[in-house]
């Protein structure tokens, strides 16, 4: 290879990923930011649910353990959206497990034990701050012309009511 094209070749290893958008770049670095932050929350109620599914007991076991795998599905389902949503507006998304760890804010439950009700209870008020994130992002999108993730937002804002609603019902 010529030297010149093995400048060529790093020189496209290098390039900043970038992607047309009608977004303009102030939009697409906040929305991108919610957005990131957003996915780390996600991740870290996913794992959240998941654990909780995976440590369930009681009398209410199979009823509990299989609304829980049920949530984990729905919520993982979300994180490819939001990752490739980021891509697709211009925006990076995370590259780690680190990275996650300093954007979320939903908390960790490292608890070797956990009772059924404080488990639901901590679900529901953990998917009640995922709402609310999700419905400032909304707003954000929503200033910045942004119809499609507006729109999946929505989605995932009904969704996540959903979720609230029978973590609230099956703790009663």
């Amino acid at each position: 290879m010529a030297k010149s094209d093995k400048a060529k070749a790093k020189n496209l290893r290098n390039a900043p990923l970038s992607t047309p958008t009608l977004l303009k770049a102030k939009a697409v670095k906040d929305i991108s930011g919610a957005l990131n932050a957003l996915l780390a929350d996600v991740f870290a109620l996913y794992l959240k649910t998941k654990n909780f599914h995976w440590h369930m007991s009681g009398p209410h076991f199979r009823d509990y353990h299989l609304l829980l795998d049920e949530h984990g599905d729905q919520i993982f389902a979300m994180t490819d959206d939001i990752a490739e949503r980021v891509r697709k507006i211009g925006g990076i998304t995370v590259h780690s497990i680190g990275e996650i760890n300093r954007l979320k804010r939903i908390a960790d439950n490292d608890a070797e034990f956990v009772t059924p009700a404080d488990m639901l209870a901590e679900l529901r008020s953990d998917n009640q701050a995922l709402l609310a994130s999700m419905q400032s992002a909304h707003d954000l999108c929503d200033e910045e012309g942004d119809v499609a993730t507006t729109s999946l937002l929505e989605n995932w804002i009904d969704q996540t009511e959903r979720r609230v609603w029978f973590l609230f019902e099956a703790g009663r």
